[in-house]
């Protein structure tokens, strides 16, 4: 089983930088794909980008693809999120999630964080 804790949430202005930190447990990290989601009042968790195992070919929302960079560090257990020139519709409850095979669909996921809140203001 993988437990998954992020951080680095919090209130920023549009335009600003927020890096998000997920640590993993150490066992199965380096073999799960990993991916972070985010879910805004009102609406349905949504993918935002997910990484393989060796940390190439991240595949990204058309939402933040070109604003947001995903990177791991299998020796630490870790997936970073950079987000940068942040939007007000970023902002939700941000969720690091692993699983099996690389895809958009949440419940294909099996394990997942506790969530960390980004508010952006406009």
């Amino acid at each position: 089983q993988v437990q998954l804790v992020e951080s680095g949430g919090g209130l920023v202005q549009a335009g600003d930088s927020l890096r998000l930190s997920c640590s993993a447990s150490r066992r199965s990290f380096s073999t799960s794909i990993m991916g972070w989601f985010r879910q805004a009042p009102g609406k349905e968790r949504e993918f935002v980008v997910g990484i393989t195992r060796n940390g190439g070919n991240p595949y990204y929302a058309e939402s933040v693809k070109g604003r947001f960079t995903i990177s791991r560090d299998n020796a630490r257990d870790t997936v970073a999120l950079q987000m940068n020139s942040l939007k007000s519709e970023d902002t939700g409850v941000y969720y690091c999630a692993a699983g099996p095979k690389l895809t958009t669909d949440s419940r294909e996921y099996s394990y997942w964080g506790q969530g960390t809140q980004v508010t952006v203001s406009s």
